[in-house]
């Protein structure tokens, strides 16, 4: 798929009309989402024939992202009802089967479920300390082949110094600075 059908789709998807503040709830846009998905799969061949999670879905647009990459299979998991019905509709809206999981992400078990890739755009911590590592933390337990995640600038040496030591990642780098 070619980036800008993939942007021009992920674009007409429907998000938030009231984000939770506590959750730290944002929409990823359709420009990032994009770009974040076609980088992983062009440069690393990390969603198409994949199973790819998207931890902290939200309104699914990661894992409509992947699904419309042709993963063999998606995972969204979000703490949220209301996020998860969004991205259900979302899913349906284009004829996607995605799997939604209801769970705090602290909590999750896939029995048995082989993730390859897991993408998100997590809690950057703001209101949670901590949150941001939760889930990269979990994202390195799960992925057999990389975690792809979206944070701030301001915090993105302090992940990549901790993902190393505290979450036994191999590596960790920055594939791309989104600027405004």
């Amino acid at each position: 798929m070619k980036l800008k059908q993939l942007e021009g789709l992920l674009g007409d998807l429907r998000q938030f009309s009231r984000p939770k503040v506590e959750l730290e709830q944002y929409a990823t846009g359709p420009h990032i989402a994009s770009r974040m998905l076609y980088t992983v799969e062009n440069s690393f061949e990390d969603i198409t024939g994949k199973v790819v999670a998207d931890f902290g879905c939200g309104c699914g647009t990661l894992a409509v992202a992947s699904s419309l990459m042709d993963a063999e299979h998606v995972v969204g998991i979000d703490i949220d009802l209301h996020a998860l019905e969004i991205a259900q509709e979302n899913a349906s809206d284009l004829e996607l089967d995605i799997d939604l999981i209801q769970c705090d992400i602290k909590n999750l078990n896939l029995r048995g479920l082989l993730v390859d890739t897991v993408v998100m755009n997590p809690p950057f911590g703001t209101n949670n300390k901590g949150a941001d590592m939760e889930f990269i933390s979990m994202g390195l337990k799960v992925a057999s082949r990389a975690v792809y995640s979206l944070h701030k600038t301001s915090t993105r040496e302090y992940i990549k110094k901790a993902a190393l030591r505290n979450c036994n990642a191999i590596s960790a780098e920055v594939l791309c600075e989104v600027t405004k």
